[in-house]
């Protein structure tokens, strides 16, 4: 099992979720999603294998979005347009994203769910 985790260095919540995964003996392969942002074929991937909706990959409460402003764009934004967006800045993504691939499973989880955590790798 390889357990990929696009996280911000400086993300509390990327911080508490790397503890998490660590204290349970995981293995992680870390990837600053602010210093490389995760490319446009990743995402889509990422969004596909999540089953989750487009929305849920946007940091609503960071700086960028705000500054951005994404709260009114996002609603008339296509598909590709939100996903370009997400790709050229690793702020506006919500974190930490999980990508969890191989015999044991395959995942994707957005932020830290300390429940969603523990049923993914029990």
């Amino acid at each position: 099992m390889t357990i990929r985790v696009y996280q911000y260095p400086k993300c509390s919540t990327c911080r508490k979720a790397l503890a998490w995964l660590e204290a349970r003996g995981l293995t992680v392969e870390k990837h600053d999603l602010v210093a490389e942002p995760i490319s446009l074929a990743k995402l889509t991937e990422l969004l596909r294998r999540s089953g989750l909706p487009l929305t849920r990959f946007f940091n609503v409460s960071g700086e960028s979005y705000r500054a951005g402003g994404f709260k009114d764009r996002v609603p008339s934004m296509t598909e590709h347009e939100k996903l370009v967006a997400l790709s050229k800045n690793g702020k506006l993504v919500k974190r930490p994203i999980v990508d969890v691939t191989g015999k044991d499973g395959d995942a994707v989880l957005v932020g830290f769910d300390e429940k969603a955590y523990a049923a993914q790798f029990r």
